[in-house]
């Protein structure tokens, strides 16, 4: 356990080596994808497609886990009676109804525009930092040619020297990751029993699942064999199971995009928006939250419910708010709703780790397939008009 512990500030240093690059390179890539593009047109199509994309990966990584979820759950032997809440539960109850965090579609939509772009940087509120940032895009792509020119060779220098350090920083992915994992399975290690392993294991299949699915899709749709989109995304996997983060796993995944021969024009723009408002992990998530709480409260919960549970994750997941935990925020009036107690977001909260982990290993995949899908539509105009 001692050393266990020792070797934890190196993989912590590892992480935060990848989260210092996200800024400079989601500016810089932005920047350098839309005012690169002369026909403003061509972007409007692609935001399009963008969005359609991300709307067909929700639908199909929230229903297939409210369909397999509940055959999945229903093979484990749940003990008997009431189920012992997890150690922190009822604090973590208390405090995400202290939190008075405003939560909503409305408060959302109006934190878009960020007052000040800097504050917004720093505290890593992405989905405000991207809006500013496509906003100077389009100003750049609309500006005389003797002022967009150099703006857009000094973010393109910018995106090319941060893509570099970033190579730096994965060539010593396998001793960071290390130091990273071994902490966590000491410190987990007796957790992973009755009830909560198997909450554990029920995310970790779900998660499984819908991985496995993105792989035909990418292959059918996409025209990427499941082999090369194999080998492509699987540093930006195991850098996002390590840092349970898709904003640190970004560098990783413009280099996966890159290995997949994606042009900058496409992953520049796809990939910053992917990792501020898609999350197809979501649908996993709360769907087998839901599940385990309401063996928890020993409340049956059915087909409707996990129906309700997966639209709410399609329409409502890109409202989560930027903070640490945050989709559990909405998950509370979603529990009110289909009969749960809202202390059982609690109970999610206080054994989130490895979840959160194999979560985040839905999303940055979903993030390098969306993207992938879009460049084959991007590629598909192009050949049937040029």
């Amino acid at each position: 356990m001692e050393l266990a512990l020792a070797i934890q500030p190196i993989g912590t240093l590892w992480v935060n080596a990848i989260r210092m690059t996200v800024i400079p390179l989601v500016v810089s890539l932005l920047i350098t994808g839309v005012a690169s593009v002369a026909d403003l047109r061509s972007m409007g199509r692609l935001g399009g497609r963008t969005l359609l994309v991300f709307g067909g990966l929700l639908v199909l990584s929230a229903v297939v886990p409210a369909v397999t979820m509940p055959a999945v759950f229903a093979l484990f032997p749940w003990p008997t009676g009431q189920i012992p809440l997890p150690a922190g539960a009822v604090e973590a109850a208390a405090r995400l109804r202290e939190s008075g965090t405003p939560v909503g579609v409305v408060e959302w939509f109006t934190s878009l525009i960020p007052p000040n772009p800097v504050e917004a940087a720093a505290s890593g509120n992405m989905v405000s930092l991207i809006v500013f940032v496509f906003l100077v895009a389009l100003a750049t792509a609309r500006s005389a040619p003797e002022t967009r020119e150099p703006l857009v060779r000094f973010f393109k220098a910018v995106s090319e020297v941060m893509l570099l350090l970033v190579e730096w920083i994965i060539a010593v992915a396998p001793v960071a990751i290390f130091c990273l994992v071994v902490p966590l399975a000491a410190q987990s290690g007796a957790s992973l029993v009755g009830a909560v392993g198997f909450y554990i294991a029920g995310v970790a299949i779900g998660c499984a699942i819908v991985v496995a699915l993105y792989y035909p899709v990418v292959a059918v749709l996409g025209g990427v064999g499941v082999g090369r989109f194999a080998r492509a995304v699987l540093p930006t996997q195991l850098i996002g199971i390590s840092s349970s983060s898709s904003i640190a796993s970004l560098p990783a995944m413009v280099a996966s995009a890159d290995a997949l021969g994606i042009t900058s024009r496409v992953s520049g723009f796809v990939l910053p928006l992917a990792v501020s408002v898609f999350k197809p992990a979501a649908g996993v998530a709360w769907v087998t939250g839901a599940l385990f709480v309401s063996r928890v409260y020993g409340i049956e919960v059915g087909a409707r419910e996990m129906g309700i549970v997966a639209v709410a994750a399609i329409f409502l997941s890109f409202a989560a708010p930027g903070v640490p935990r945050g989709a559990f925020l909405l998950l509370t009036p979603l529990f009110l709703a289909i009969g749960l107690p809202a202390e059982g977001i609690g109970v999610l909260i206080a054994v989130d780790l490895i979840p959160d982990m194999c979560a985040t290993v839905v999303n940055v995949t979903g993030d390098v397939a969306a993207t992938v899908l879009v460049a084959r539509a991007e590629d598909d105009v192009a050949e049937t008009t040029g």
